[in-house]
């Protein structure tokens, strides 16, 4: 069943009490990825493979996300700097025990591409919380993965056009 969670700022990426950081090195440059996070919100389900549907919602500040294995979120993007940061919170999800979810992507320059790091920031349920400490193994190979997926899909954008596969 669907509950909403606490309202959150940017700063709880800094004070959850569960942070799960990632980090990966890419090919394309910060203004290319983080074109694919936030302006191709469809895209998502392309190359993030946990990600079966990602739609942008209201006027474009909010996403509607489903995830394999039935997960399903509303989220409220809540800092989209380009191309440096973007996040997200997530306001409503079917997940048990959740009260809080942000996201942030934070993009540098590494070289000719980008250093992407992945926070993922949470609280919840004592419960909760133990069971995101144990998935974080999962959640970091499912991070590398997409990184590698998105990646991909950019240098073959790339090499096509600078339009090439972009969703709308």
């Amino acid at each position: 069943m669907a509950h909403q969670l606490r309202e959150v700022g940017l700063d709880f990426v800094e004070r959850a009490p569960v942070r799960l950081v990632f980090a990966r090195d890419m090919s394309a440059p910060p203004e290319q990825v983080f074109r694919a996070l936030a302006d191709d919100v469809p895209g998502w389900a392309e190359w993030f493979a946990a990600v079966t549907l990602a739609r942008p919602t209201g006027d474009g500040t909010t996403r509607e996300i489903h995830l394999k294995g039935g997960g399903r979120f509303q989220e409220t993007i809540i800092a989209a700097k380009e191309p440096e940061v973007y996040a997200y919170r997530v306001d409503v999800a079917n997940v048990p025990g959740v009260r809080t979810l942000v996201e942030e992507w934070r993009l540098a320059p590494s070289g000719t591409g980008t250093h992407v790091r992945w926070t993922f920031a949470t609280d919840g349920t004592a419960a909760y919380r133990l069971a995101m400490r144990l998935a974080a193994p999962g959640l970091g190979r499912a991070f590398r993965d997409a990184a590698t997926a998105l990646d991909r899909r950019l240098t073959k954008q790339a090499s096509a056009g600078p339009d090439a596969g972009l969703q709308q």
